[in-house]
């Protein structure tokens, strides 16, 4: 099996770079490595990774900041994988863009279970036009959805809002995040403010609002479409 593109390790760890890079080989993934943030950048510049993968404790900078470094031109998805477990620095990264975040120690099974999902993800989003969830479809270039073939009336912002959470399913966005990527650097601390809409986009793409299926709260960071 040969799985398309190249996956770039940034992570100064030099049995934690093999161990992944014998997971990843024989999982058909073409691997780059990179021991420090300022080569991790480069690499991801000259190669354009497929998707990568970053420590936050690197030797010369810390991952954070390689981390907004990298969302200022990469597009495609970046997993963490620290020792760092803390809720702030979690909710740090997903602000600041990463698609995933795991723990050290990691199973790898899990690892790659999450690349899958990230891979096929921002592929989806690359190909397809317009997304499907069972009942629910969203249509990127027209900007309108549908339930049951019906069309829904959304406001802009109700769709920007509906859109952003939908192309990033499976992946949990910040209430900072998700305000900025909407309604702009002005509104990030208008957290009730995001409540109010997402309430009401409940009310229009659910089966029970009340048990929400595709706009999920994740208590105290922000929300994740799907399971």
């Amino acid at each position: 099996m040969t799985n398309e593109g190249s996956i770039l390790i940034v992570d100064d760890e030099v049995q934690i770079r093999r161990l992944l890079e014998i997971t990843l080989s024989a999982n058909g993934y073409k691997i780059s490595e990179a021991s420090t943030g300022k080569d991790g950048l480069l690499l991801a510049a000259s190669l354009n990774p497929v998707l990568i993968i970053l420590d936050l404790g690197l030797p010369d900078s810390d991952g954070l900041e390689i981390l907004k470094k990298l969302r200022e031109w990469y597009q495609k998805p970046v997993i963490i994988l620290s020792v760092r477990n803390s809720e702030d620095d979690i909710v740090k990264a997903l602000d600041y863009g990463a698609n995933d975040y795991l723990t050290k120690p990691f199973r790898t099974g899990e690892l790659l279970a999450r690349i899958r999902v990230a891979i096929r993800q921002s592929q989806v989003i690359q190909d397809k036009p317009t997304l499907e969830f069972g009942s629910l479809s969203i249509d990127l270039a027209n900007h309108t959805a549908r339930k049951n073939n019906e069309l829904i009336k959304l406001t802009s912002t109700e769709f920007s809002l509906l859109a952003l959470l939908a192309k990033n399913e499976g992946r949990v966005l910040t209430h900072q995040y998700i305000l900025k990527e909407v309604w702009g650097m002005g509104y990030v601390e208008q957290t009730q403010y995001l409540r109010v809409f997402i309430a009401q986009l409940r009310k229009k793409v659910e089966d029970d609002p009340a048990k929400p299926k595709l706009l999920n709260t994740e208590s105290g960071i922000g929300y994740r479409f799907g399971s």
